[in-house]
This record gives C-alpha cells, sequence and structure tokens, in this order.
C-alpha cells in the first residue's frame, strides 16, 4: 500500500494545529499564542516544521478553556492554577475567582443601572450637552438620588457647582440638605413655633448651608428659587419640597426679622 506524504510528514498519533484547531474549535493563531505564553506547546514538530499534537495535549488544552471559561486569566491560569498540588488550595483559588466575578456582576449591574438612568435623562434633555452627562454620571456613581435635577440646571449654576465643590465636598453638603430637610418635615409635623429658640437654631443652619453654596452670590439663590417653583420636576420632589418649605420659610422669616435684614431685599437693590 502507497503511504501519502501526511502519512510521511505526520506520525502516528499526533494531528496538526490546524486539525487540533478545528477539534476544540479556536483558531490556530489562539493555538500559537497558547504557545508563545508557555501555556501549551505541541508535543513535536513535523520535518515539514508544522507544530504536532497528542490527545494528552488537547486534554491539557481542554483545560485551558475550560478554566479561561470561568473567568480566569491565561496568567491566572499558568501561574495560579498549574502550580497547584492540593484540593485545597485548588478550592481556594477558585473561591477567590468566584469573588472577583462577583464584584464584576456588580460593578455591571451598576454601569447598567447609570446607563439606563443616563438614557432617560438624555431623552428628556432633547439637546446634546456632554458637560452634563458627565456631571450626571458623577451624581449616579454618588448614589445621590437626585441626579435628575442636573438636567434643570443651566450653565452658571453648574459651573459653579463644578468649581465649588469635589465629589467629597459635593457628597457632605447633599448629606447636609437632605438632613436638614428631613428635620424641617419633623419640626412642622411636631408643631414647632417658627419663632421659637430651636427653630432659630435651624435657620440659621439653613441659611449658612445656603449661603455656603452660593458663596454669596444672590443671583444663584434667585435661580434656585425659580427652579424650586418650576411645574415640570419630579412630584415626589415637589411634595417633600413643599412641606420642608412649609416650615423653612416661616423659620428664616423669623430668622432674618431678628436680625434686622431681609437678604431678597437686598438682591433686589
Amino acid at each position: 500500500m502507497k503511504t501519502t506524504n501526511r502519512q510521511k510528514a505526520i506520525p502516528e498519533g499526533y494531528m496538526t494545529a490546524g486539525e487540533a484547531a478545528r477539534k476544540m474549535h479556536i483558531t490556530v493563531r489562539t493555538l500559537q499564542y497558547y504557545d508563545r505564553e508557555g501555556l501549551l506547546s505541541p508535543s513535536a514538530v513535523s520535518e515539514g516544521g508544522r507544530r504536532l499534537y497528542t490527545d494528552r495535549d488537547i486534554l491539557k488544552l481542554h483545560q485551558i478553556l475550560s478554566l479561561k471559561h470561568l473567568g480566569f486569566s491565561l496568567g491566572d491560569i499558568k501561574n495560579r492554577l498549574i502550580p497547584l498540588d492540593t484540593p485545597g488550595e485548588v478550592a481556594q483559588v477558585l473561591a477567590d475567582q468566584a469573588l472577583a466575578l462577583q464584584q464584576q456582576i456588580e460593578r455591571l449591574s451598576e454601569s447598567l443601572r447609570e446607563l439606563t438612568a443616563l438614557r432617560e435623562e438624555v431623552l428628556q434633555m432633547q439637546t446634546v450637552n456632554f458637560k452634563k452627562y458627565a456631571d450626571i454620571i458623577v451624581n449616579l456613581q454618588m448614589k445621590n438620588d437626585f441626579y435628575w435635577l442636573i438636567k434643570h440646571f443651566d450653565d452658571q449654576i453648574l459651573d459653579h457647582i463644578r468649581s465649588r465643590f469635589n465629589r467629597e465636598s459635593g457628597e457632605a453638603f447633599m448629606r447636609q440638605f437632605l438632613d436638614l430637610q428631613e428635620k424641617a418635615i419633623r419640626l412642622r409635623e411636631a408643631g414647632t413655633d417658627p419663632g421659637s429658640p430651636e427653630a432659630l437654631c435651624f435657620a440659621e443652619k439653613y441659611w449658612n448651608m445656603i449661603t455656603e453654596f452660593t458663596g454669596g452670590d444672590f443671583s444663584l439663590l434667585s435661580k434656585l428659587m425659580e427652579l424650586a417653583a418650576a411645574e415640570n420636576l419630579d412630584q415626589k420632589w415637589k411634595e417633600k419640597q413643599d412641606l420642608a418649605n412649609a416650615f423653612i420659610e416661616p423659620a428664616l422669616e423669623a430668622y432674618f426679622s431678628r436680625l434686622g435684614i431681609n437678604p431678597f431685599q437686598e438682591e433686589t437693590k
């Protein structure tokens, strides 16, 4: 019987890189890459210089592809998994990988939430403004539930916020604002007199917060007041603001009266 050229070139029990790649549903380039990375070298080379693989090589390739499917990098497989000797060591590496994947899932879930929220804001804005997009993303990362307010701010307010606050101070300001808002609602529900010492102390803290935010620029305060009165705001937000303002406004009036000033009147002069 005549032997073919392939039978002369390829010893029995070996397969070419192309055959091995087809068998494992990968590319020859992938096999070459694994060889360069020291993960899987061919068992032999033919007379013509072709890489030759055995069934044992295919088994090792199967292991590599299975671990890669679990999210392990090639470096992890080569340097962390293959050298392990005991089931306990392997189990620990698998547990570490499971934790890393869980954290990745959580990050991706958060990114998906932010993408969905930003998409809604973009559709409502009806304008292309990447500065506002960036501000919205930052506030979503800060877990600021009022990120949607940004689309209502004009450039002057946004430029002021960017120049006056960083992420840390911005988070601190939002916590202070929300705490004072909740306190105003509680004081109103308790029937606290807006002119009482407790209410005046509250009004002082609230006004200090406002002046900290505006830096004394009352034109910003006017814009914020206009924004608060806008009709196209979130209904739950407006309802809560109305409840808080029902106490905040008379408390501020009593506070300014005691000081003998009217900052709003000074603004219009």
